[in-house]
């Protein structure tokens, strides 16, 4: 098995713990609008799609609506929201055993707001390559992204692996025969699972 040289994360989900901030942000939306808040199947696909499909999704049922509503949120500053994200506590240190003999990535189907994340958790420098839905024809789950990605950091599919948390992840990964740690995800076929960076650390992969 080739050396592995590239680890690829996710972020919401798997660096951060951001179901909280998505839900207040769409919520807000919703409420804006004078529509009910989402319920947890609503939720759950928020937490796994771009902003613009996500927007369309929860405002499915009030078409009149949706116009208004992508404006809205064009102009709506995430700022605040930030503060509702909670950072994997052994992100920081993970990355500090993975660099810099190996490179990092992010894939994320985030737009604008990956980089005030990176930003305000200190996180920037940590990466080699990072590709948002904004960046990309396609997002996840189509694997465009990771194509990117393994041609910026001179890297084969066999020499990476990614970090993620859902089907969508495993569809992006699957695409192109990359393997996955699925994390905090038992249920979810991949070919390691981890509930934290350092359990992940401990795999034989990084022997």
């Amino acid at each position: 098995m080739a050396a592995l040289k590239l680890v690829i994360f996710d972020c919401d989900g798997v660096m951060f713990d951001s179901k909280h901030a998505n839900r207040v942000y769409y919520n807000h939306m919703l409420e804006h609008f004078g529509h009910p808040p989402m319920d947890a199947a609503e939720l759950d696909y928020v937490h796994m799609h771009h902003v613009m499909d996500s927007v369309r999704h929860i405002f499915r049922n009030y078409p009149e609506d949706l116009a208004a509503a992508d404006a809205y949120r064009q102009g709506l500053d995430y700022t605040p929201y930030l503060r509702h994200m909670i950072m994997e506590p052994d992100l920081p240190q993970f990355l500090d055993f993975l660099r810099p003999q190996r490179k990092t990535a992010i894939s994320t189907n985030r737009t604008s707001t990956m980089a005030p994340v990176l930003a305000m958790f200190r996180l920037t420098e940590f990466f080699d390559k990072v590709v948002t839905a904004f960046d990309v024809e396609n997002p996840k789950p189509h694997p465009e992204a990771l194509h990117q990605i393994l041609a910026h950091c001179q890297c084969r599919v066999e020499e990476s692996i990614y970090i993620g948390d859902s089907q969508v992840d495993r569809e992006h990964t699957a695409a192109i025969g990359m393997r996955l740690i699925a994390f905090k995800n038992r249920d979810l076929p991949a070919e390691y699972h981890a509930s934290s960076f350092m359990e992940i650390a401990r795999l034989p992969l990084f022997g």
